[in-house]
């Protein structure tokens, strides 16, 4: 299977997002660019760089809000996540590269709110391989693909970024 070029999605979801900055909007008005690490934030420093750099990007890690925390515990390096200080009534742009069963989505979200009430969220996703467990849907996506079972989908990077597919056993 051939994989697509992480830049031409990237480039499909920048100019989908475009519409949500007005130039005339003040800075503090505009939508705030959040990623998920750590390829949804390497996708969204992208697209902020290309839509907004003025405006505020945020980084979540989810660590604490996973729902199988107790079960694989927590990956040596644990960052924080940084979130403007303010969210209440902003519009937050979620961003992740590889949306499946759509935990890793429902673990961002609780921890978004944890931090304030948005007045929305619009979920951005480079690549939507289906098979969901959680009923959570994209409002923006890069690429949709169907994999074989057992076949995983990763981004790698940050420089450069690049799409990698492994079955499960394969190691890296």
């Amino acid at each position: 299977m051939s994989l697509p070029s992480v830049e031409l999605l990237i480039d499909k979801l920048t100019e989908a997002l475009k519409s949500y900055f007005p130039g005339e909007q003040p800075t503090s008005e505009q939508p705030i660019i959040v990623g998920i690490e750590t390829g949804g934030y390497w996708v969204a420093e992208t697209i902020h760089q290309a839509i907004a750099p003025g405006t505020d990007l945020g980084r979540l890690n989810i660590s604490f809000y996973r729902d199988d925390f107790t079960k694989k515990g927590l990956h040596p390096t644990v960052n924080p996540s940084t979130l403007p200080a303010n969210i209440d009534d902003k519009t937050i742009i979620l961003v992740d590269d590889v949306l499946h069963s759509g935990r890793t989505i429902r673990a961002a979200m609780n921890e978004i709110f944890d931090y304030g009430r948005p007045q929305r969220i619009i979920l951005a996703i480079l690549i939507d391989r289906g098979e969901r467990e959680i009923p959570v849907q994209a409002d923006i996506v890069g690429e949709t693909m169907e994999l074989k079972a057992g076949e995983h989908i990763k981004l790698e990077g940050p420089n450069p970024l690049r799409l990698t597919l492994k079955s499960v056993g394969e190691h890296a």
